[in-house]
């Protein structure tokens, strides 16, 4: 993954903007009886940010901010996928537990990713996937 292209200032503020969206909607389940995860995938802030990271990926393409709205995409996918399995899961009485587990361990999983790659961005690096 080579970025060569000088990343704009506007798409930078918007990469920071979007990590807050996602930081917002997983802080809600912290804070209501919610579980993170599902804060996170529900969430208006994180619905919108996931609609900018694909209305905004063909302009960052080339720059450093690709790796970045990569990593939010399959974040937000990728939870997405553990949280069907859970739902799965729960369809057989006996992975209740496993359910509850996969959830708990997805949205620690959610809030690891958002602080690595706004890290990452603060420090103006790649994010690898």
């Amino acid at each position: 993954m080579t970025a060569t292209a000088p990343a704009d200032d506007g798409l930078v503020r918007l990469t920071h903007i979007i990590y807050a969206l996602h930081a917002f909607s997983a802080f809600m389940g912290i804070v209501s009886t919610a579980a993170v995860v599902t804060a996170f995938l529900t969430g208006w802030p994180s619905i919108l940010a996931v609609v900018l990271n694909y209305a905004k990926r063909s302009d960052v393409r080339g720059t450093f901010l690709e790796s970045h709205f990569r990593w939010q995409i399959r974040t937000f996918w990728f939870a997405v996928l553990w949280v069907v399995v859970a739902v799965m899961l729960v369809v057989t009485i006996l992975g209740i537990p496993l359910a509850w587990l996969i959830v708990v361990a997805t949205g620690f999983w959610v809030l690891y990713r958002i602080v690595r790659g706004w890290l990452a961005l603060n420090e103006g690096r790649l994010i690898g996937v």
